[in-house]
């Protein structure tokens, strides 16, 4: 190897070189809070919001639960312009659908890639998180004030204490429903916790952390100031179980929810399901999430009361697009492909006159 190539090589690293290379301070969970604050009234609603999901989870609200929205969110007046349209469809079902609206910031990676608009707003890599967090909490709370429930997965614990107050719904991903870290965020959280099923397609991992986040914990944390804290919670039972199916193909089929359904039963968990209608359900296809849908749907006005809901990936207009800021299309996805909104409107509206017919 001659001289020139060596000097290509990264430098080991030694217990003297971190490779930490910067870090900038960002606002505390509070701060932000301050400078983008709730009003009584928003307070309230989100209150209530929170509670109509519980009923729903209960059996008390036979109403289907809805979680839909772009497969993240890269373009905030995109965004606000599919909830304006949402609210406005909720008016016209609103009897036999509760819709959520799906507000995520924050995107897992397998390897590397677009981290989400909480990382990245400004889609140039330059991941000025200060402002991406402030951004998130504008468009979660100008989302809120239009009436609708929102909703968010959990990725990273730290930032979810930036807008936590703002959500009515929370999903805890395939990848991290096995953390620990994560049953634990889930046991202090005020809103309703999907845990998916693993990568793989088993349902345990999730029942597990159903158990787990339903009981109180003591852990390590970060209080809303900013300081270092042990952080003790009281648990959160407004759990459920998502289908996302896995390697080996869909579980939203009849055979595979009542295994589910047994299998959560038998851990002493209430059977409630939400099938997810994209990823592995809809063979990573986004438009076969009609098919999915339509399929649970059936299930539910044959007599399964377990599956509570479905999520959707729908945004403006239908498709993805590659992450090129010279010349995103606007309303388009730049993460998962997703329906567009004439197909969730059609599809919706469908889906509540079935069930007013039942």
């Amino acid at each position: 190897m001659d001289a020139a190539t060596s000097e290509l090589k990264p430098a080991p690293s030694t217990p003297e070189t971190s490779p930490v290379v910067n870090s900038r301070e960002l606002p505390t969970a509070a701060e932000l809070r301050q400078r983008l604050p709730l009003s009584a009234a928003l307070e309230a609603r989100i209150g209530a919001q929170r509670r109509a999901i519980q009923a729903i989870l209960d059996g008390e609200d036979d109403r289907l639960l809805v979680v839909t929205g772009p497969c993240s969110v890269h373009d905030p007046v995109a965004a606000l312009e599919y909830a304006e349209r949402l609210a406005a469809l909720n008016a016209v079902v609103g009897d036999r659908l509760l819709l959520v609206m799906r507000v995520y910031v924050e995107k897992p990676r397998t390897t590397v890639g677009w981290k989400g608009m909480a990382y990245d707003p400004h889609l140039d890599g330059s991941d000025d998180m200060a402002a991406g967090l402030a951004m998130a909490r504008h468009l979660m709370r100008d989302i809120a004030e239009l009436g609708l429930p929102v909703a968010t997965e959990l990725l990273q614990p730290m930032a979810g204490a930036y807008f936590e107050d703002l959500l009515s719904w929370v999903a805890i991903g395939a990848r991290t429903t096995e953390s620990q870290i994560h049953r634990e965020l889930a046991s202090g959280l005020a809103a309703a916790v999907g845990f998916k099923n693993g990568t793989q397609g088993n349902v345990d991992v999730a029942i597990a952390a159903m158990q787990s986040a339903a009981h109180p914990h003591r852990h390590f944390g970060v209080t809303a100031a900013g300081s270092p804290a042990m952080i003790e919670t009281s648990g959160n039972p407004a759990t459920h179980l998502v289908l996302r199916g896995g390697h080996d193909g869909p579980n939203h089929d009849a055979v595979s929810v009542a295994a589910s359904r047994r299998a959560m039963e038998q851990a002493g968990l209430k059977a409630n399901v939400m099938v997810d209608c994209s990823h592995a359900n809809s063979r990573k296809d986004h438009r076969r999430q009609t098919e999915v849908l339509f399929d649970v749907l059936e299930q539910r006005l044959a007599g399964d009361r377990s599956l509570i809901g479905v999520m959707l990936e729908s945004h403006l207009f239908e498709g993805k697009q590659a992450l090129n800021p010279s010349t995103l299309r606007y309303g388009v996805s730049i993460t998962d492909a997703c329906l567009g909104w004439e197909a969730t409107d059609n599809l919706l509206t469908r889906v509540a006159e079935r069930l007013r017919q039942a």
